[in-house]
């Protein structure tokens, strides 16, 4: 139990850090291809560290498989209109669904949720080494 609340904590603080970096880019970077890039990056990073924070127990590739699959979803029903409709009639909206589809975004999300994944297993491999965690099994 002391092991997940550890785990959630550390998602919970992380999870601030990007969220404030994000909205950092969104509000103060030009509108350039990296500062895109950079969001979207955040976005699934920040996503992965919901789901650490709601399930501390999920192993990290439990955690990439349900994140990967929401922002793929979220980018797909950008096709319909429906986020670009929302976020003109309330800007804050733009933030989870986003606007238009970009095919860029789609491999930005699954760059970053493997990145975090990859850190988020390193990390428990290096705690269960210290002995804090036990080791995950496949």
């Amino acid at each position: 139990m002391v092991r997940a609340a550890r785990r959630r904590l550390l998602g919970v603080a992380a999870l601030a850090g990007a969220i404030g970096a994000g909205l950092g880019i969104h509000l103060l970077a030009p509108d350039a291809a990296w500062s895109d890039v950079a969001g979207d990056a955040l976005y699934a990073v920040a996503a992965y560290l919901v789901v650490v924070a709601l399930a501390p127990r999920w192993a990290p590739v439990a955690a990439a498989a349900v994140v990967g699959t929401w922002c793929v979803a979220v980018e797909l029903f950008q096709l319909t209109g429906l986020p670009l409709r929302a976020g003109t009639a309330f800007p804050p909206a733009m933030l989870i669904l986003g606007t238009v589809f970009d095919v860029r975004d789609l491999v930005v999300y699954v760059v970053a949720v493997a990145l975090a994944a990859g850190l988020d297993a390193l990390g428990r491999r290096a705690a269960s080494d210290a002995g804090t965690l036990p080791r995950e099994t496949p």
